[in-house]
């Protein structure tokens, strides 16, 4: 559960842990004990983008974060932003991330990644362009959509089941070695 918030945005006081029966079950909350403030948690809207690049023969891309140990590649990922549909949201994060055009969005699926409290909602992008990277890759590689193996979490589960509607049984990899 989120540590993040510690006082109250209200009014400043110390939050506190407090268990209540609420929707069903008992749920922990951070309240604030002066004004009732809630912290509710809930998971935030992740965009994935499973990235084939029309005109590098339907190889994906996959990138490299800055802020990743290790060799390892993902799909490209962001924030859904205030004011924008998730295929509006998705298309962004992929020009902002590699200067790619999205020419085709299609749903996958919605994935939780409860380990970073998020609810990712994953789409099969085809875009097109010269790949520049953001700041915040450092690398990316093109893969065979059949070379790529699937890491056990979030993102991972969206890859493998794109790869399934293409006749590809996924290969499985643990975050942490080599991805591909």
């Amino acid at each position: 559960m989120s540590h993040a918030f510690r006082f109250c945005p209200s009014c400043a006081a110390a939050l506190e842990w407090i268990v209540a029966a609420e929707d069903g079950g008992d749920k922990s909350r951070l309240r604030c004990p002066q004004c009732a403030w809630t912290h509710w948690n809930n998971p935030t809207p992740v965009l994935a983008a499973v990235l084939e690049c029309e005109d590098r023969d339907g190889r994906l891309l996959l990138a490299r974060n800055a802020a990743w140990a290790g060799r390892n590649f993902g799909l490209i990922t962001g924030f859904m932003e205030a004011g924008e549909t998730p295929q509006e949201g998705i298309a962004r994060e992929v020009l902002e991330e590699t200067a790619l055009r999205a020419s085709q969005i299609a749903l996958i699926g919605v994935y939780d990644f409860q380990r970073m409290n998020q609810l990712i909602v994953a789409y099969h992008v085809k875009a097109r362009g010269e790949i520049v990277l953001s700041p915040e890759l450092v690398e990316y590689r093109l893969f065979e959509p059949a070379e790529v193996k699937c890491w056990t979490a979030g993102t991972g589960f969206a890859l493998a089941d794109w790869q399934r509607t293409r006749g590809i049984e996924p290969q499985w990899i643990e975050w942490g070695r080599a991805s591909a």
